[in-house]
């Protein structure tokens, strides 16, 4: 199987050994993206909400580079630091997605890379 990776212009560099995403033909898997600004390298300011706007900004910007966009996303996996933060961030998600929306798994994490609030993973697909 053939795989590249994703190098977006828009979105933040990876933080680890990890590429931003990866295009197999048929799938892309974007690795998860937390709420950094990419011209500055740093977390957003204003909460959950702030930094869910960025996360879904950033996840864009690898999808975009993969020629794809949100309605091409068939799975998203979201962390949260505070499960409390999720009607904040259910409501910032929402605006994002397409009709149907993705599949989608949350949960409650002990922490996230950077002191974020949230992460947002996703898959793609080609059809």
């Amino acid at each position: 199987m053939t795989h590249r990776a994703i190098k977006p212009s828009g979105a933040p560099s990876a933080l680890a050994a990890y590429s931003p995403g990866i295009d197999i033909g048929s799938l892309v898997f974007v690795a998860g993206q937390i709420g950094l600004d990419p011209s500055t390298g740093q977390l957003v300011e204003g909460g959950i909400e702030a930094q869910a706007e960025r996360v879904m900004h950033n996840l864009l910007a690898v999808l975009d580079a993969a020629g794809l966009t949100m309605a091409d996303v068939v799975k998203t996996t979201c962390f949260l630091a505070d499960i409390a933060d999720f009607d904040a961030f259910n409501a910032v998600y929402a605006r994002f997605v397409s009709d149907p929306p993705p599949a989608r798994s949350t949960f409650a994490v002990a922490a996230l890379p950077r002191g974020a609030r949230v992460e947002v993973e996703a898959i793609a697909a080609r059809t």
